[in-house]
């Protein structure tokens, strides 16, 4: 992952072997040693619109804990972004933010949280945020979800389900909780010593959730009703809520009990992947009885040895709850913390993230002397590493990975390795273009007829080459992935963005008109200028204006350089393509307003750019390089 060097936002996607590409306007530099303190992406025709900021804009709460209904500061730490389309027309729908901070809050209820808003398209591709009155009498623009009133205080929101089907929406509780005292944030600091958020009102420090008494259960599952839990024992699941009203429906108790990170529904409606973010971590899959009706089915896990399908039914309906047990009793396949879950809507292929773990030899240990087993890929990596077994203290996996489960094969495999490795970070300067550290959030958007993978980075550390050497900041990247590639390497990641310093890219979610990615920057440095300072929900609009080129992705130029006449091409190959001056220092003038690429002399493009009359080429090397405009002509430049 570059953190320092050169950052070209702007190349175009290569689309396998195609010929078409998907193009920016063009590339964006950063010079080295930089540290941005927003977000950084290309430009038109994609822009950056901040829709919500974190402890600064006010949500209407609930009536709760005996406190009328009305304003409170929004809570920070944004994470899942869920995207619910307005079918009657008179909007684009509802966005769901969840938070992962917890705190008391006498309005917005203890724990963690989630905030919804009603958004509409204007004329101009931006999204506005659309008063609405809920059932419930609260009016304003941002709510804050009623969970204290419906199914207990929630805690931990970090991901969640965005049902392609039909828009439903589940936000995941992480952070998994063995007792009372795990419920409260133990890491609450005010604004005077530099935190993030804000001290709520009426909040103390150190205090997440204060009615720690027995939780009684009203529910609408069979098995679950009337069952009385610890407080502690209400946390750690999949919870429906429902953006339009901003109120929890339901814990989707019959999915167990799980630190809970991502989740797909296939469009059929009656399929849900889930991800628990632990290690060992565990795939799961719930099936229903009828499609849309998740609170009758079997739950699954995957075990990639069983003869015949790979999925083990833990059970079907009733009162369960430690799924990582069960899962560990059938003889489950382990992963190294499994977090966000995405599913191509063309041909239902799952994706998910192994974010990794630094050594994960010992956590894993345990489980597999008591049944669990080893993918085959993290016993032969173990091997190749020249370590017996995947327990070993000493199994590395800073990198983590992008997994595929293909339906149709009933496998599950690799896709995308994170990487390179390195054993000492190396500098800046020696730093690789890409480097993939740490993928967690995940999911598809459609561009144009293509299906690409969203990734989302969301570092462990900072050490073995995830920064470069005496780089401390934590910054992370957004790329895209075209699904169409069968064997993805790293060179075929796209940088979308770079978000500022200190924080998580997170989120990740389409808008349904595909127009709009929804983003959400978490836990920046507070020394960031404002709003970068927040945790914010972005809006990165202008997808539907992405178009793909002319330029062919395979290398213009390979038969010139087998037949050796790169060094015999004069400065013009066409009569009516010109470029001045030739050589150049600084910029070199068109004498057509055109797209445009550059390659260097072994044929690798370097640079784009979209109608345009000129080109800067102050930051190249000096030297022999080649410029190809959308007809296909085909200049040698030089650059001094």
């Amino acid at each position: 992952m570059n953190k320092t060097l050169t950052i070209l936002l702007g190349l175009m996607l290569c689309f396998g072997s195609a010929s078409a590409q998907l193009m920016f306007d063009e590339t964006i530099e950063v010079p080295t040693g930089y540290t941005p303190t927003e977000v950084v992406m290309p430009p038109s025709p994609l822009d950056v619109q901040v829709l919500f900021v974190g402890g600064v804009d006010i949500v209407q709460a609930p009536a709760t804990y005996g406190n009328p209904a009305g304003p409170a500061i929004a809570k920070e730490w944004h994470d899942f972004i869920g995207f619910t389309p307005d079918n009657t027309g008179q909007s684009l729908g509802w966005v769901s933010v969840n938070h992962e901070m917890i705190y008391q809050d006498d309005r917005l209820g203890d724990g963690g949280g989630m905030t919804v808003f009603r958004v509409a398209r204007e004329q101009d591709g931006t999204l506005k945020v659309i008063d609405q009155t809920l059932d419930d009498g609260r009016q304003g623009k941002f709510f804050g979800v009623d969970f204290a009133n419906t199914v207990g205080e929630t805690g931990m929101n970090c991901g969640g389900i965005t049902s392609t089907a039909d828009g439903r929406i589940w936000t995941a509780e992480e952070w998994f909780r063995s007792d009372n005292a795990s419920i409260n944030n133990g890491r609450f600091r005010t604004p005077t010593s530099g935190s993030w958020f804000p001290k709520a009102p009426g909040s103390s420090p150190n205090q997440g959730v204060r009615d720690t008494a027995d939780y009684t259960i009203s529910s609408d599952i069979d098995g679950w009703d009337g069952v009385t839990l610890k407080k502690y024992e209400n946390f750690n699941w999949m919870v429906e809520i429902d953006p339009r009203q901003a109120v929890a429906l339901r814990k989707q108790y019959n999915w167990a009990r799980q630190p809970f990170e991502g989740g797909a529904i296939e469009p059929s409606n009656k399929i849900v992947y889930l991800g628990p973010d632990a290690t060992p971590g565990f795939l799961g899959m719930f099936v229903a009885q009828t499609p849309g009706d998740f609170t009758k089915g079997t739950l699954f896990v995957y075990k990639h040895d069983k003869p015949g399908y790979n999925w083990v039914p833990i059970w079907e309906d009733g009162y369960e709850m430690n799924h990582a047990n069960l899962a560990i009793e059938k003889g489950a396949t382990m992963f190294n913390r499994i977090e966000w879950i995405a599913l191509d809507p063309l041909n239902s292929a799952v994706y998910f993230t192994e974010t990794g773990r630094d050594f994960p030899g010992t956590r894993w240990e345990g489980a597999n002397a008591a049944g669990a087993v080893h993918d085959p890929y993290h016993i032969q990596r173990a091997q190749s590493l020249g370590l017996s077994s995947p327990n070993d203290p000493d199994y590395p996996d800073f990198y983590g990975r992008i997994w595929k489960y293909d339906p149709v094969a009933d496998t599950a495999y690799v896709y995308l390795e994170g990487g390179p490795f390195f054993e000492n970070s190396p500098t800046e300067a020696d730093y690789p273009d890409v480097h993939l550290s740490n993928p967690d959030g995940l999911n598809v958007i459609r561009i144009q007829d293509r299906s690409f993978l969203v990734i989302c980075e969301d570092l462990n550390g900072t050490s073995f080459g995830r920064t470069p050497a005496g780089v401390s900041n934590r910054t992370c990247e957004l790329f895209l992935l075209d699904l169409s590639l069968d064997n993805p390497t790293l060179d075929d990641l796209i940088r979308l963005a770079v978000v500022p310093a200190g924080s998580e890219v997170t989120g990740a979610q389409p808008t349904s008109d595909g127009k709009t990615l929804l983003v959400n920057v978490q836990h920046p440095n507070s020394t960031n200028p404002f709003p970068w300072n927040h945790s914010l929900t972005l809006a990165i609009n202008g997808f539907d204006q992405l178009e793909y080129d002319n330029f062919n992705s395979s290398n213009p130029f390979e038969n010139m350089i087998q037949e050796g006449e790169i060094e015999a091409e004069t400065s013009r190959t066409s009569e009516a393509f010109e470029v001045f001056p030739n050589p150049s220092t600084r910029t070199v003038f068109l004498n057509q307003t055109t797209d445009v690429a550059v390659y260097d002399s072994n044929g690798k493009r370097i640079l784009v750019k979209r109608n345009t009359n000129q080109v800067d080429v102050s930051y190249l090397d000096p030297g022999f390089y080649f410029i190809q405009n959308a007809e296909g002509e085909i200049l040698k430049l030089s650059v001094q």
